[in-house]
């Protein structure tokens, strides 16, 4: 099974968009720029983000995206279903019933067992993903990455956070 790249980069903006401060947005060119990834394209899979509701976008200038829900109400087949749409990654296309002298589907009473298996294994890639939450993975990655990277991307949202919320002195 191969997921499209779009799959990676939102998991890793949404995980990116979960550090910002209270109020705060970040444009869709901020999360390109330190992705490594095209904006335009970014773009795309951000509006169905927004379309599933695990993002909220602020319009105009000054605009950007935040995470639509906490990020522990977030699992990773959110993200892989928003991205993919939610039609299993094989579709049986029942080529078993074709060829040369093709039989009635009579001959066919129970379902391909090709179908049946990858099936069964689509079930348990999606019961993993719906197990993992944003907030499972930024734990993980708290607690294990190099300080450099943490330091890295907080620097990154200090300096392009839009609209953050002013603390009162």
């Amino acid at each position: 099974m191969k997921l499209g790249d779009g799959v990676e980069a939102t998991i890793h903006c949404t995980t990116m968009l979960a550090g910002l401060s209270e109020g705060a947005v970040l444009s869709a060119a901020a999360l390109a720029e330190y992705h490594g990834v095209s904006s335009s394209y970014l773009v795309k899979h951000l509006k169905t983000l927004v379309a599933s509701g695990i993002l909220v976008s602020t319009p105009g200038p000054a605009g950007g995206y935040r995470l639509g829900r906490d990020p522990k109400d977030i699992t990773l087949l959110d993200v892989v279903l928003a991205v993919e749409g939610p039609e299993p990654a094989f579709r049986c296309a029942e080529i078993r019933q074709r060829g040369p002298n093709p039989l009635g589907k009579d001959a066919y009473p129970k379902p391909c067992g090709i179908s049946v298996a990858m099936l069964k294994a689509e079930q348990a890639y999606r019961a993993a993903l719906r197990a993992t939450t944003l907030a499972d993975i930024i734990t993980d990655f708290m607690d294990e990455a190099d300080p450099r990277l943490i330091t890295r991307g907080c620097a990154f949202l200090e300096l392009n956070e839009r609209g953050k919320a002013k603390i009162p002195q």
